[in-house]
């Protein structure tokens, strides 16, 4: 839809979001009417550099071409129906995803946060049915971010964020321990402790990757004492950090991981997938979801996947993120370049980095800070050297201009 189309001028459209919509995001003052590949455009036709991919969702590029068409293709056929009857798009994308990445089952659901739920309701049921009614605890890392629905945002380990406040008391049954720390995280376990949740690559808590050893002694520490490793691979999955998920680069299996975001190239869905023994767990009636496996949504998927897969994404996702990273380091005021494949953070020495998105924004580059002194970028996976040092061009002029 055009905004010349709808017979209102962009400050009516403003007034009617300010009047109608709940007040919790802050706005660019442009209208993003479509979008192609690298860029975003506006009600003017100007282009924007888009280095957020709709929060690393849009990883084959914005509005990719076989995704547009599965979309099409789907919705003449079936748009929604209920999950009793079989639908091709579900039973297809589950084997491509089951057989990709190397787990046994799958449970759609409609986003990260949902997927999120789904893994803790998992593990939960799993400890309780096999130990007992208070094998239920799971310890997650401090300066986490899992979601914003009440189960994930207790997982979250960091009790004075906004995405907390004025919402406690929060879940019981969550305890946090320090990233890349193994040592804090075996000291946080108890004899009731079921699970370990984490992040291979904290997002919002400033693009910090976990270290090889700290995975690696993590899983070691869930077969010892008989636990469940949970990872939250919603925006880490699907080739964005250099590997098709991220679990891969440290040679270990999560017994339940959780996707979304790229999973479905633009369109509302996630997905909780686990081993037999964890998924086990969810026997008929223990889990629902009206719209999770949605037929459009699944058809967008599958087709999303094979893109990644086929255009080997991962492969230059690492490539042109090691190319990025040493661009980033030549920055003014930088005092850290953090990231893995195309999920990149730059900290700051001084606090300037909410001046710099809006600075890139005003010189058509889309990206987002991390509190005062940290920027993340999470271009779509298809970018090229080109794109990298325009984005970075124009990031140093920001940072001048401040």
């Amino acid at each position: 839809m055009k905004l010349k189309d709808t017979g209102i001028s962009k400050e009516e459209l403003k007034a009617l979001v300010s009047k109608y919509m709940a007040d919790t995001y802050e706005r660019f003052d442009f209208v993003a009417e479509t979008a192609k590949d690298m860029y975003l455009y506006d009600e003017n036709g100007e282009a924007y550099l888009d280095f957020y991919a709709g929060i690393a969702v849009n990883s084959t590029g914005n509005c990719n071409e076989k995704v547009v068409a599965a979309i099409k293709e789907q919705a003449e056929d079936l748009i929604h129906t209920f999950n009793y009857p079989y639908t091709i798009p579900q039973a297809l994308l589950a084997e491509l995803i089951c057989r990709t990445i190397g787990m046994d089952k799958i449970f759609y659901q409609n986003s990260g946060t949902e997927a999120n739920e789904a893994m803790i309701k998992m593990a939960r049921k799993y400890g309780v049915e096999k130990y007992g009614p208070d094998k239920y605890k799971i310890v997650t890392a401090k300066n986490s971010f899992h979601g914003r629905t009440y189960g994930s945002l207790s997982a979250t380990g960091q009790p004075d964020n906004a995405c907390q406040i004025g919402f406690k008391p929060v879940v019981p049954g969550f305890t946090y321990a320090e990233f890349n720390d193994l040592v804090s995280f075996t000291e946080a376990c108890d004899e009731d402790t079921i699970a370990i949740m984490l992040e291979p690559v904290q997002g919002e808590g400033g693009v910090n990757p976990a270290t090889y050893e700290f995975m690696r002694g993590i899983r070691k520490l869930c077969d010892e004492k008989g636990m469940l490793l949970l990872l939250d691979e919603v925006q880490t999955g699907w080739c964005r950090t250099g590997k098709i998920m991220a679990y891969m680069h440290y040679d270990i299996r999560p017994d339940i991981v959780t996707m979304a975001k790229a999973m479905g190239g633009g369109m509302p869905i996630g997905a909780v997938c686990a081993t037999k023994k964890a998924a086990g767990a969810f026997t008929k009636g223990a889990h629902g979801s009206t719209y999770g496996g949605n037929p459009v949504c699944c058809a967008a998927s599958y087709a999303q996947i094979r893109e990644l897969l086929d255009r080997n994404l991962a492969e230059n996702a690492e490539k042109m993120g090691r190319y990025f990273i040493e661009k980033l380091k030549n920055l003014p005021f930088v005092k850290e370049v953090r990231g893995m494949g195309l999920l990149i953070g730059v900290e700051f020495t001084k606090e300037i980095a909410i001046g710099v998105k809006h600075g890139c924004a005003d010189r058509k580059l889309l990206i987002t800070a991390i509190g005062n002194k940290i920027i993340r970028m999470v271009p779509p996976l298809i970018a090229t050297e080109e794109d990298c040092d325009k984005a970075c061009q124009i990031i140093k002029e920001s940072i001048e201009a401040l």
